[in-house]
């Protein structure tokens, strides 16, 4: 049996090792890696192969930088070329990016299954190209890995047929649990920093909503500028960020916080853990923060993962003030749940066995 595998953006490298993992295990399977190259910077993409020890690709196509349209378009015919010679049994694609997508539309038109793994998640804000990507390529995979009861429902209600949906819970969940201990190991992000746990926010901002509106750009750095002068703000700048905050006149907010460069997954897992409070626009981030018992409080509106904010672990800025982030940041956070809807850590074995109808697991696991 033969499994094409198509990542191409951090968070899809890190579900992918615990996924590949499980796939390797599994008797007369092979596992081809696409990369497509959505994240093309060593930080964003070589430096999470090396630590999160995932398999070298089979194949590079080095495509990233472009729109919406044309990363897909290019994608898409470059995938295409790949399945045509590999003849694989499955497409497995990852999440909401532009590579989930274009993966999962050639397969679908060479009449490849297509497994999705993240499926049924829904922000129900169509003006999200993650939004877009997700919708449709949940409607065209053969079998659809829910991380939750949530997503479950969410492709019920869109009519999905019931026997393509698999309830297997959260791969990220797989991943903290197996990188967390190995990150207080061996990063040492903290120290070299200079923070002390617990003392210090960790922000991260990229989405095309954020980084694209000069207004909200700038309200956003303002906020976490004012938090700085009580709480330490460790910002990480994604590329997409600085370049707009270059081309927008707001490179003076920067000077107020602490900025690094993007950081490896182990030295990310590090700060996030550590930190007192969390401000994002990454949905992994979302979940890694709930994983380590952060608060965190999410720049949009709405978000894909609604069960963070049922919680109580994560709250939305819904008002485009700085004052009102400020004031989520800084509050004392004291009514949470102990409630825990991500399954226990083995999707990634459950993804492989309805793959290949091979039994690992004991029964109830």
């Amino acid at each position: 049996m033969r499994v094409v595998s198509v990542i191409g953006a951090r968070p899809q490298f890190i579900k992918a090792v615990v996924v590949s993992r499980a796939l390797r295990a599994m008797p007369g399977l092979r596992e081809v890696v696409i990369h497509t190259g959505q994240h093309y910077d060593d930080n964003m993409s070589r430096i999470f192969f090396e630590e999160l020890e995932i398999p070298e690709p089979d194949y590079h196509l080095g495509i990233g930088g472009g729109t919406h349209g044309q990363n897909t378009g290019r994608m898409l015919e470059a995938i295409e070329r790949v399945l045509l010679e590999e003849k694989p049994d499955w497409v497995l694609v990852y999440g909401d990016t532009d590579s989930t997508l274009a993966g999962a539309l050639a397969a679908a038109k060479l009449h490849i299954p297509v497994a999705h793994v993240e499926a049924g998640l829904r922000s129900f804000n169509r003006r999200m190209p993650e939004e877009i990507n997700r919708v449709l390529t949940d409607h065209i995979s053969d079998l659809l890995f829910a991380p939750t009861e949530t997503a479950v429902q969410n492709l019920l209600r869109e009519g999905i047929s019931p026997d393509r949906i698999h309830l297997v819970g959260d791969v990220m969940y797989d991943a903290a649990l197996y990188y967390g201990e190995k990150a207080e190991k061996h990063s040492q992000i903290l120290k070299r920093l200079g923070l002390v746990p617990k003392g210090y926010i960790l922000a991260t901002v990229h989405r095309a909503e954020n980084t694209d509106d000069p207004n909200r750009l700038r309200v956003i750095l303002e906020a976490l500028a004012e938090v700085h002068r009580e709480v330490p703000v460790v910002l990480p700048v994604h590329p997409r960020t600085r370049k707009r905050v270059e081309e927008f006149g707001l490179s003076g907010f920067l000077g107020y916080l602490l900025t690094i460069d993007p950081v490896g997954y182990l030295d990310m897992v590090m700060l996030e853990k550590n930190a007192w409070r969390i401000a994002t626009d990454s949905g992994g981030v979302q979940k890694e923060a709930f994983f380590y018992k952060v608060p965190c409080v999410t720049l949009r509106k709405e978000t894909e993962w609604v069960e963070l904010v049922e919680l109580g672990w994560n709250r939305l800025w819904l008002l485009e003030d700085p004052g009102a982030l400020r004031g989520l940041l800084l509050d004392n956070w004291s009514r949470v749940s102990t409630d825990f809807p991500y399954g226990t850590g083995n999707a990634s074995v459950k993804i492989g066995e309805l793959l290949t109808g091979v039994r690992l697991l004991s029964k109830g696991a």
